[in-house]
């Protein structure tokens, strides 16, 4: 299907409106009005001889032609990003990105791909700011995002680059204090390190088969990192993710065959932020570097 004679607004709005599912969706994302992208949507299907979507009360579908639409339309996109900042990666990139996540991803996740990063682009700076905040994109504040989540604003993209497992840790120094449990369903007598008001391991433990409350932790604090340097430090058993613990000579991870559960890894900008080089090389130098892990 050859849509490069096609008017690439009409594209875009076809992309607006597949992302969104809906016209009205789309029309927000696009900035323009839902008339706008049902005039742009017949015509387009109207050129293709196509229809794209198929339509439900639920909302809109890609039709296969659609699908295949969609397939070029991205291919034309990327080659266009791509254009966008190839003179640039044949000097030197400068200037500065700066890139907002979590206290855990911005403490144990970034430091290595972002020494990677400055290794091979030394003019380029980086500051980094930990907040779990999503809104700081959309107000500028910072150029691209590390997320344990995706987020849902409509003039955000995401891409999802990592599923990290998650696994049960302690320290040698507890083990050897206090001896290996049983099992987990065995944690009688044992200091276990859990969050204070999020419920997000009781959710967890839950999945297992194991039904607790916020009691069954002998410490507790919402913040992770505090909960990982808690756990390091000999305070009991804890939960993490498995990349962390490995890279801990100090710590044991308790029953490795379990399965927990994952924690996915959002990269997000701002649409018009990621045209520039600079944060279009950093957004594809960390999804790489997430996809490895």
């Amino acid at each position: 299907m050859n849509t490069t004679a096609i008017p690439w607004h009409l594209l875009q709005s076809f992309v607006a409106i597949s992302e969104a599912g809906s016209l009205s969706g789309g029309a927000a994302r696009a900035g323009s009005s839902q008339p706008t992208l049902s005039r742009h949507l017949a015509q387009l299907e109207e050129l293709l001889g196509a229809r794209l979507f198929s339509r439900s009360s639920a909302g809109l579908t890609l039709t296969p032609e659609g699908a295949t639409v969609q397939a070029h339309v991205q291919s034309m996109a990327e080659a266009a990003a791509q254009l966008s900042f190839a003179g640039a990666q044949a000097q030197d990139i400068s200037g500065t990105v700066r890139i907002t996540a979590s206290q855990i991803a911005a403490s144990y996740l970034l430091p290595p791909l972002l020494v990677g990063l400055r290794t091979k682009h030394p003019a380029l700076s980086v500051e980094v700011v930990a907040s779990d905040q999503s809104d700081n994109l959309l107000r500028r504040e910072a150029d691209l995002a590390v997320r344990m989540y995706r987020p849902t604003q409509n003039d955000l993209i995401a891409r999802k680059v990592a599923d990290l497992p998650i696994g049960i840790f302690a320290a040698r120094s507890y083990l050897e204090r206090c001896g290996m449990p049983d099992g987990p369903q065995n944690l009688t007598g044992h200091t276990v390190i859990g969050y204070d008001r999020s419920t997000l391991i009781i959710d967890g433990m839950r999945q297992m088969g194991m039904t607790v409350d916020r009691s069954f932790f002998n410490f507790r604090s919402d913040d992770q990192v505090v909960c990982w340097q808690m756990l390091r430090a000999g305070m009991g058993i804890g939960f993490g993710q498995r990349i962390m613990g490995a890279a801990d000579p100090d710590l044991v991870q308790l029953w490795p065959d379990m399965t927990i559960g994952t924690i996915p890894v959002w990269l997000t900008a701002h649409r018009e932020l990621r045209m520039s080089p600079r944060v279009r090389l950093t957004f594809d130098h960390l999804a790489e570097g997430f996809a490895a892990l």
